[in-house]
């Protein structure tokens, strides 16, 4: 039996975040990952101010910057009138130490935490690799996993899922993943268009529960994310035929003058696992909760599990701090999803994709406040710091605010 101090399902950015942290620390890791390599889909993208403090206490923030798009405007369009407001969050400056965001796809994420991975001789990365049943949860943990040489166990100290909201290891486990699945199936797509020339912002939100969309620059050039919804139970072979009309529709003026990169349909929910911890197993990422992409709060929420958690896990593992520190994990980041991450970003999705006409003054009466009111938007904009929890072995936030009353 192969045996390491730590287990990572999923070469996710979460699980390779958390072997990242682990591994640096000296922890010998075993990352497993059940495809041939990383996942390319048009996935994650946006990476919010308050992250990036851990991004750099990883030796990742020059890289991600350097790679990605570095953003501070958003707009607000309304589709049945046009009307457009628009904010940024420059207004940060002087109140926190990353005051921008960055636009980056998650795939181009990955390999740059891949790249730090493959320097350290402690972390070993198993792909086409898949964890088929929990063999052994008490005073250690063992899985049993098939791959390219058939089966196996790999045995560990402590196991980390961060697996996917489809998680296999929380299947295996037997907890629940309480929630909801959104009515409208979600559709992402990666373009090379000039979008820029029919002046959209870098990050448009458009209100319309027909033609609702997030429309996102992805680099210096001219490629952008464009994600909208269709009716549930529409044939998805059919996507790309029913494209032009849609595009025609939200991006007005581009006269199908863009070429389709990618493209990815999937449902939209809002689920938590009953648990983050048993025994010697955590949950982070996906494997423990799941949410609505917009406004980019779902990978937020679980890179702060990451931050917390290989931090915790090594204090555990070198007796710095008692077991009991990980169910202050389970505790505190499940509260924090339900508190914070799950309840804002179903408000988002319902005023971008589920707001008709009966609605959309009332909503419309708070969306001008970030035009017009400096405290709006800090408002809106700082509340991403609050889906951070404090270090579990310092007791320090990554994030502290100046005051701004």
């Amino acid at each position: 039996m192969s045996t390491s101090e730590v287990i990572v399902v999923g070469c996710g950015p979460v699980g390779l975040i958390t072997a990242l942290g682990l591994g640096r620390a000296g922890v010998q890791v075993t990352l497993v990952e059940a495809e041939a390599g990383p996942s390319k889909a048009p996935r994650a993208l946006v990476y919010h101010w308050a992250v990036m403090k851990g991004m750099n206490e990883l030796g990742l923030l020059g890289t991600v910057v350097s790679a990605g798009l570095v953003k501070h405007d958003y707009s607000m369009r309304v589709h049945r009138t046009g009307e457009t407001v628009r904010w940024s969050i420059r207004e940060l400056e002087g109140l926190v130490e990353y005051p921008f965001n960055v636009h980056l796809g998650q795939d181009v994420l990955t390999q740059i935490v891949l790249e730090q991975i493959r320097r350290l001789p402690n972390v070993q990365i198993r792909w086409n690799t898949r964890v088929e049943r929990i063999v052994r949860n008490d005073n250690d943990v063992a899985v049993a996993v098939s791959g390219p040489d058939g089966e196996e166990i790999l045995g560990a100290d402590w196991l980390v899922a961060a697996d996917g909201a489809r998680s296999p290891v929380r299947n295996a486990l037997g907890l629940s993943f309480d929630g909801m699945t959104w009515p409208k199936e979600m559709v992402a797509t990666n373009i090379e268009a000039d979008l820029d020339a029919l002046g959209f912002d870098k990050a448009t939100f458009m209100i319309d529960e027909t033609y609702g969309a997030i429309i996102v620059k992805i680099d210096t050039g001219k490629k952008w994310r464009v994600t909208y919804c269709e009716p549930a139970g529409l044939d998805p072979a059919g996507i790309v035929d029913r494209m032009p009309a849609m595009f025609a529709q939200i991006l007005p003026g581009l006269d199908g003058r863009y070429e389709l990169l990618q493209h990815s349909p999937y449902r939209m929910h809002q689920r938590v696992a009953g648990s983050f911890r048993v025994n010697r197993v955590l949950l982070a990422g996906d494997a423990a909760h799941i949410t609505n992409p917009v406004g980019g709060l779902g990978l937020t929420a679980g890179l702060f599990d990451a931050f917390v958690l290989y931090e915790a896990l090594v204090a555990v593992i070198r007796k710095d701090k008692p077991e009991s520190m990980l169910d202050e994990y389970a505790r505190g980041r499940k509260a924090n999803f339900e508190t914070y991450t799950s309840p804002r970003a179903t408000l988002n999705n319902q005023l971008l994709f589920y707001t008709g006409p009966e609605r959309l003054e009332q909503e419309m009466a708070q969306v001008r406040r970030l035009g017009s009111e400096r405290q709006a938007v800090l408002d809106r904009t700082l509340f991403v710091g609050a889906l951070e929890t404090p270090s579990l072995v310092t007791g320090r936030q990554l994030n502290e605010v100046v005051s701004h009353a």
